[in-house]
């Protein structure tokens, strides 16, 4: 019979220890980390093992000089090509596998946002893995907790992958702190073939000067209660504008064309946890609640004293939004 001695087993851990390490997907705007991956890097961090992090597109070596800000960082990967520039899933999905495959890392963690959602089940596909989507929290490099049912439901998920691919959501973890740039080693990695035509054609950007949505600090939401498009931009943006505050909308708002798709807020656009959320003619169905119950002070505005929205609220004021809201915009 053979076997190992605890000391020796104990190195052999040690060991593998040393030698498993993490990939982290990096999203940049430009050359900035979006918040979203600054987040992704904190739970990251929690793993406790060594970071490499991956940087796609044009102003991926130009971004890698933010990313040398972060302490936990080790190395840093940078893959330059323009097709890598819009994130396209069917690009980025076999460089990210490319890299995974035969390698050391243990875990790969990318944000939980849309690029992350669209490319992250693509590797698991390549690499017959199963990806832990949406974590709120790391219990150990294996475990994770994430919500299910619109959030109404917590799980504790365990992966018996060799290697665990999951994406954070970003309102759960604070975003990773900046300091003092350092010399950390950058690698190029070249284009990997991806075997298909998808190719980037045009985008519309909806161009604000207001705070970014998914990290401002203050939300006014709409929704279907406000009736159509011009009572919506009459009661909502003055609001926004007083307080400096993103506009975010209920799916029932933007599915009635009341506001662009980009400002939807709930289980199937953004979530968000701002320090301050007020909920205009929201009713509050729980794909909506999935998205913004985690903020830290919640304002709901609805004529029906039912509403679920109420349920999460931490003011709630009972009477007609077109009344309410204009007297509010005009005392702050």
């Amino acid at each position: 019979m053979f076997g190992l001695s605890r000391t020796a087993g104990l190195s052999q851990r040690m060991a593998f220890a040393r030698l498993s390490s993490t990939l982290a997907f990096v999203e940049t705007t430009g050359s900035k980390i979006t918040p979203s991956s600054l987040s992704a890097l904190t739970a990251a961090q929690e793993l406790g093992k060594p970071i490499t992090t991956l940087l796609v597109g044009p102003h991926a070596a130009e971004a890698a000089k933010e990313v040398s800000k972060v302490a936990s960082v080790d190395k840093i990967l940078v893959s330059p090509s323009e097709k890598y520039d819009h994130y396209l899933p069917e690009q980025v999905s076999p460089l990210v596998a490319s890299l995974l495959k035969d390698s050391d890392y243990t875990n790969f963690v990318v944000a939980a946002s849309t690029v992350g959602k669209n490319f992250l089940p693509r590797v698991g596909a390549i690499l017959d893995l199963q990806p832990i989507s949406d974590i709120i929290k790391v219990v150990s490099p294996d475990t994770f907790v994430r919500p299910t049912y619109a959030g109404n439901a917590i799980l504790t998920v365990k992966s018996k992958d060799s290697q665990v691919l999951f994406s954070v959501r970003s309102s759960a973890f604070a975003p990773v702190e900046l300091k003092d740039a350092r010399d950390v080693p950058v690698e190029e990695v070249p284009y990997v073939e991806a075997g298909n035509s998808a190719e980037f054609v045009s985008e519309e950007l909806v161009k604000s000067e207001r705070p970014d949505l998914g990290s401002a600090k203050i939300v006014v939401a709409g929704g279907r209660g406000l009736k159509n498009k011009e009572e919506f931009d009459r009661l909502i943006t003055p609001l926004a504008e007083k307080l400096n505050a993103a506009i975010g909308a209920s799916r029932a708002a933007v599915d009635a064309g009341f506001c662009d798709n980009s400002l939807q807020v709930g289980q199937t656009g953004k979530v968000v946890a701002p320090d301050l959320y007020i909920a205009v003619g929201i009713s509050g169905a729980i794909q909506h609640l999935a998205g913004m119950k985690d903020a830290k002070t919640i304002v709901a505005i609805n004529k029906d004293e039912e509403a679920p929205i109420f349920s999460v609220a931490d003011v709630g004021i009972v009477g007609d939004v077109f009344e309410i809201v204009p007297e509010l915009t005009a005392k702050i």
